[in-house]
């Protein structure tokens, strides 16, 4: 069924359309600064497809809560435990509720927290309840920042994984999304690329104009035209709005946000005792008790910084009181041996799978420490990239194979997360092994459900990294077009001891 919103008048003096159809399958991105009318098309989109479509919105500000009394929207608080949004997320994808999840008021971490959990929990809701959901996201770059900033790097993780899942791999699940942002260079490029329909504002720094142009396929020179639009003016370009760049003028909307830009008003007539008036305390003035100046709390230093400190000055106290025998200082190659070594001694314990990167990491540096190598001997991405290796159980030899040389290559279109995954399958590729089980696959993520498994084979697959096939006897065979290899036949129900007893027999 198709269904055709009003979202203004073009520059010719038409009705501007947006197929909502069209938009659950192609997503949308709205790019405009400060002031460019972002918030008000958002507003005007959740309007007009309030009646077609289920509709949550990730709030930022708290500025969408309004529109519960108009439309009934369901107003969440975000300053909840972790469980109690994941529920909350799940009821609402059951019963098809819309509703506006606020974060106002929280800090930035904890926005991205409680914004990653939702989603997340929104994306893992059971086949039965995917029905058609529009997943507007407001201040997209606070979610899915290009860089860390001033957020700690498992956070920027959880979060930008979020929203990874909701405009990479959202589609099949009913979640459309529908992201806004004020930087275009702020939002990582793998969520931005995703969106196929565009509508964008008032733009003024050269490298956002370079990257809305390089989006909607034009060049320098037409980009120029993103200074001049007015506010509440938009280049739209998508399937779901127009097939070639045109301006859009959004109309008006029926209800209002809490808070509103700060308009020009006449000041008051100066009193002529200002100073009388200004100067003299007020009886609850003398009775109030002063508040204690705001405390900052310090951020964590990284206990790389604590540990080397503490090395150093441990060695400093050595020069003046030997405690000892010092160890003798590794070369290069002994500190690789010593890397592959403690990287199969972490993997080869069966409940590393179930430990996060950042545990795994603070673990390995310990044990360099023990080892007296001073410094981090892998950074954290670094470490990330050979604990998948790691988790693949390659041999050296496939490791210095041309063909991994190659798989290497394609880890730069994976998430962090799912390059052991990867990486697995890569390995059970180039040895003619059979397909991993989805148990196996479960496990080399991290976690106990075989049906998530299944989604991390479809998301590859989405993005042209592996075709699937299934032979007549319901084995599954793995391939990858940019290697020429495939995995052999393998029953993707096979339990995780099943195939280790195979593997210790052959």
């Amino acid at each position: 069924m198709q269904v055709d919103i009003d979202m203004g008048t073009t520059s010719t003096g038409d009705v501007a359309k947006l197929d909502i159809e069209e938009l659950l399958a192609t997503r949308l991105l709205v790019q405009g600064n400060s002031g460019s009318g972002k918030s008000h098309l958002l507003r005007r989109l959740l309007e007009q497809s309030a009646k077609w479509v289920q509709q949550v919105v990730i709030d930022p500000e708290g500025d969408f809560v309004t529109l519960s009394d108009a439309f009934g929207h369901i107003v969440v608080d975000a300053e909840r435990s972790e469980g109690e949004l994941i529920g909350i997320a799940n009821r609402i994808r059951q019963h098809r509720v819309s509703c506006v999840l606020t974060l106002e008021g929280l800090e930035l971490e904890d926005q991205m927290r409680a914004a990653a959990t939702f989603l997340n929990a929104l994306f893992d809701a059971d086949r039965d309840y995917w029905y058609p959901v529009l997943t507007v996201v407001d201040e997209a770059q606070m979610f899915a920042p290009t860089a860390g900033g001033d957020v700690i790097e498992e956070v920027r993780r959880q979060s930008l994984g979020a929203m990874t899942n909701l405009m990479c791999r959202g589609r099949k699940r009913g979640l459309a999304g529908v992201i806004a942002t004020q930087r275009l260079a702020k939002l990582a490029k793998n969520v931005a690329a995703e969106a196929s329909n565009f509508l964008m504002g008032r733009t003024f720094l050269d490298i956002d104009m370079a990257r809305a142009a390089d989006l909607l396929g034009m060049d320098r020179r037409q980009a120029e035209q993103f200074r001049d639009l007015k506010r509440g003016n938009f280049v739209a370009l998508g399937p779901a709005m127009s097939r070639r760049p045109q301006k859009v003028t959004i109309g008006p909307v029926e209800t209002s946000a809490r808070s509103s830009s700060p308009k020009l008003m006449p000041l008051p007539d100066k009193p002529e005792d200002v100073e009388d008036l200004i100067f003299t305390p007020d009886p609850e003035d003398l009775a109030r008790q002063a508040t204690a100046p705001r405390r900052v709390t310090p951020r964590p230093r990284p206990t790389v910084e604590i540990i080397d400190q503490l090395s150093k000055s441990s060695e400093t106290s050595e020069v003046h009181e030997p405690r000892g025998p010092r160890v003798a200082v590794m070369s290069d190659e002994e500190k690789a041996d010593w890397i592959a070594m403690t990287l199969s001694e972490i993997t080869g314990n069966p409940d590393s799978a179930f430990r996060s990167d950042s545990e795994l990491y603070q673990d390995f540096l310990m044990r360099g420490r023990m080892k007296r190598i001073s410094g981090a001997p892998l950074s954290m991405s670094a470490f990330r990239r050979r604990l998948a290796i790691a988790r693949s159980g390659a041999d050296a030899a496939m490791v210095e194979s041309e063909a991994w040389q190659m798989a290497l290559t394609l880890l730069d279109h994976v998430t962090d997360d799912l390059q052991g995954v990867f990486l697995m399958l890569v390995k059970a590729a180039l040895a003619g092994e059979p397909c991993p089980s989805d148990p196996m696959i479960a496990r080399a993520y991290g976690t106990h459900s075989t049906r998530r498994a299944r989604r991390f084979l479809d998301w590859f697959e989405e993005q042209g990294l592996v075709v699937l096939h299934t032979e007549p006897g319901g084995k599954r065979i793995v391939a990858f077009p940019d290697l020429d290899r495939q995995t052999e036949g393998g029953d993707p129900d096979a339990p995780v001891e099943t195939v280790e007893r195979r593997d210790a027999a052959e």
